[in-house]
């Protein structure tokens, strides 16, 4: 299953929205995860044409500013999470159907990497530096 990681909470930025009482917070997540050779034209192809009810799940969710990078058969994901309740959220994303379906193509994709833990599949990856 290819939710977010559970991973330490990234330092806030603290950009405030507008009308809002108290500045929001944003937490940002990376990960990274091996693309099979194999697949790396399948999982480009996917990527390109990402399903609209999938990408409207994850905007339900608070997740925002979301990217995947490929460089040397890893994947590394970044993405912001503005949301209050970050594992309900992750609940939302996990249970609807056609997030599911989704998984079912790209995580046949993915490899976990060797320290990935046991059961993970996008490993968290730690931030060690921060510019606003």
């Amino acid at each position: 299953m290819s939710t977010v990681p559970e991973q330490p909470s990234s330092p806030a930025t603290g950009d405030a929205s507008p009308g809002a009482d108290a500045p929001r917070t944003v937490r940002r997540f990376a990960s990274v995860i091996r693309l099979r050779p194999e697949k790396e034209a399948e999982y480009r192809a996917l990527h390109a044409d990402a399903w609209p009810q999938v990408l409207a799940t994850l905007k339900r969710a608070r997740i925002g500013n979301y990217s995947i990078f490929l460089r040397d058969g890893l994947l590394f994901s970044y993405l912001e999470y503005d949301g209050e309740d970050y594992d309900a959220d992750q609940a939302l994303i996990a249970a609807d159907p056609t997030t599911r379906r989704w998984w079912e193509l790209t995580d046949p994709c993915q490899q976990p990497v060797e320290s990935a833990a046991a059961g993970e599949s996008w490993a968290p990856a730690e931030e060690v530096f921060h510019l606003d």
